[in-house]
């Protein structure tokens, strides 16, 4: 099964799985003007986000991947300069240039021959570009999340990222031989909708209803830990010590970022 095939079949599941859910909500209904803006924050948040992202994974490591996408709240960030008009200040721009050398680090110095991995600096790139959809979605959805219901906004932003998407990877879907696939590997299929794509969207949904995007993103600094763990513990990953350099680089860089300047401490201790 390639990954675009099995993106296809996560994000169907979860939209059928959201529609469902959406059956047992009372809520008020998108309106007609918020269609539009929905559609292409579902181009951003399921079509290129998870497309690029699935494909990386295929190509580079999963300490790699989880690692790059430490980067999330530096892009946060960046975009809410530009967005937001959040202030930038020497120690948020340091940690800007620390983190994204980091990353690009890592991406350029992966060997080829690591383990499973086919094409990392490609791999890594993929991944990149999933970090920053991602980060970008995280502003730009903010107000939609505020005024909607969680499972009415995404039931209707799946459905449009399965519309869009289905032309460009279908084909591929087709080609899948379903006989031939061995039944743990449709557990781990269920396991990737069910708890993936389906309870992570909501509770990332129900997050960010409630925090700041920049809040948010900053929880995926667990992610490398994690993933490094069980990475190494089966075998799917290896360490090296340009991985650690870049990884120490990234989360320094997102330290610097991520701290808040003088003034807004003392008016929290205020």
């Amino acid at each position: 099964m390639s990954s675009y095939a099995l993106v296809w079949i996560r994000i169907c599941a979860a939209t059928l799985l959201f529609w469902i859910t959406s059956f047992f909500i009372k809520s008020s209904p998108l309106e007609k003007k918020d269609f539009l803006p929905v559609a292409l924050l579902s181009i951003i948040a399921i079509v290129i986000n998870i497309l690029s992202f699935f494909k990386g994974l295929s190509l580079t490591t999963p300490i790699n991947g989880a690692v790059i996408m430490v980067t999330t709240p530096i892009l946060v960030f960046v975009f809410s300069l530009f967005i937001l008009k959040e202030k930038l200040n020497w120690k948020r721009a340091l940690g800007i240039l620390i983190g994204l050398l980091g990353a690009y680090s890592l991406t350029t110095s992966g060997a080829q021959n690591s383990v499973n991995a086919v094409n990392i600096p490609l791999g890594n790139l993929l991944v990149f570009v999933n970090a920053s959809g991602y980060a970008l979605y995280l502003i730009l959805a903010k107000k939609m999340i505020a005024k909607y219901h969680p499972i009415v906004f995404v039931k209707w932003l799946y459905t449009f990222g399965l519309l869009f998407m289905t032309p460009f990877v279908f084909h591929e879907v087709l080609e899948v031989e379903w006989q031939e696939i061995p039944v743990n590997i449709y557990w781990t299929i269920a396991y990737v909708v069910v708890f993936a794509t389906y309870f992570n969207f909501l509770f990332n949904l129900y997050g960010l209803k409630q925090l700041k995007p920049t809040t948010v993103s900053a929880f995926i600094y667990t992610q490398p830990v994690i993933a490094s763990l069980f990475a190494l513990s089966v075998g799917a990953d290896e360490l090296s010590i340009a991985k650690v350099l870049s990884s120490l680089a990234v989360f320094l860089g997102v330290y610097l970022v991520s701290s808040q300047p003088k003034e807004a401490q003392k008016k929290l201790r205020e």
